[in-house]
């Protein structure tokens, strides 16, 4: 049997990346929530094969692939990974990982990545004048991981958010470092209190694009700290005369942005969005006077928040997907039949 670990800080991506694992594969399978705990596992030399996730809180994936190379252990890597970025997958192949697949995982996919690497081969049995039958390989038992709401739409945004980034990133060539995801449900007042903590004590400029699909509905909001703008420019290469073009150009940031999102977790959980058009919310505002305007229609809302930076440049936003309290039960439905 061949010892086979996967390494993901999110339940629902572990899960699936183990039911797509071919049938007949001989795996003995343990699990690590983060770099840290599959480096523990590693230095034991208890683990011949690994999937591994690059977006992880405490250690993420590449800073494994390092300490694997860097420590000169043995183990055989392919990366699972939502951070689809064509700088992404150089860099893991660069550290030593044999292959990249894109989340969620296709089963033929990771068959044909696993036999490519010749790791579904099994030795042929010595020549004999009457060679044993193969051995059947038990059947594998079966893993009960509990997921819950949060971390399935948390691991939903972390796939939606690295298809932005790789388009955001082929746009301005950059690279984008990605963070974990945050999934929680707010009364306004504590919305109020995620935003002021994004602001950093800064003016910002806000845009939302509104969607509605199925029974889901929302709007993605989107800020840009004030200190920033002009770096975007430059990225852009483009530079605003006033703050008409000033908007224009965010208003085509936004639309990268949410677009790519949107469109991201609409394919995992098949629902169709209509979006409006990115609405500029103002200009070199204050988060008091946002909340006042919207809240109204933020009186409660689930909220993924997604903070972005660009590696190199002084820009890092906020993307918060807000999703309406009547929308919940429809969403958590889509993704239990995602599950089962």
């Amino acid at each position: 049997m061949i010892p086979l670990l996967v390494c993901d800080d999110s339940m629902m991506a572990r899960k699936q990346l183990i039911r797509a694992l071919p049938a007949e594969w001989p795996v003995t399978i343990s699990q690590a929530n983060h770099g840290e705990e599959a480096m523990l596992v590693l230095r034991q030399g208890l683990a011949e094969v690994m999937l591994l996730d690059l977006t992880m809180p405490v250690m993420d994936g590449f800073e494994v692939l390092a300490a694997l190379r860097d420590e000169g252990l043995s183990c055989k890597v392919i990366v699972v990974s939502g951070d689809v970025q064509e700088e992404a997958i150089r860099r893991v192949s660069d550290l030593g990982a044999l292959a990249f697949i894109k989340k969620p995982a296709d089963p033929e996919k990771l068959r044909e990545t696993l036999s490519r690497l010749g790791l579904l081969d099994t030795p042929a049995p010595a020549s004999t004048s009457s060679a044993p039958a193969p051995v059947a390989v038990p059947p594998r038992p079966a893993f009960e991981l509990k997921i819950n709401f949060r971390d399935a739409l948390r691991e939903i945004s972390n796939v939606a958010m690295g298809r932005a980034a790789a388009l955001l990133a082929k746009v301005l060539g950059v690279f984008v470092q990605l963070p974990v995801p945050a999934v929680n449900i707010f009364e306004v007042s504590e919305l109020h209190m995620t935003l002021a903590d994004a602001q950093r004590g800064e003016r910002f400029s806000a845009l939302c694009q509104g969607f509605i699909g199925d029974g889901i509905a929302g709007e993605a909001l989107l800020l840009f700290h004030d200190s920033e703008i002009a770096d975007i420019s430059r990225l852009f290469k483009w530079q605003p005369k006033d703050e008409t073009e000033t908007s224009e150009m965010l208003l085509d940031l936004a639309s990268i942005l949410i677009g790519a999102c949107l469109s991201g977790i609409s394919e995992q959980i098949d629902v169709r969005f209509s979006q409006g058009h990115p609405q500029l919310l103002g200009l070199h505002g204050s988060i008091d006077s946002l909340i006042h305007v919207n809240q109204q229609r933020w009186r409660k809302t689930l909220a993924v928040e997604i903070s972005y930076s660009l590696e190199g440049h002084n820009v890092h936003f906020d993307l918060l997907l807000l999703f309406t309290e009547d929308s919940i039960q429809r969403l958590s439905h889509k993704i239990n039949y995602l599950l089962n």
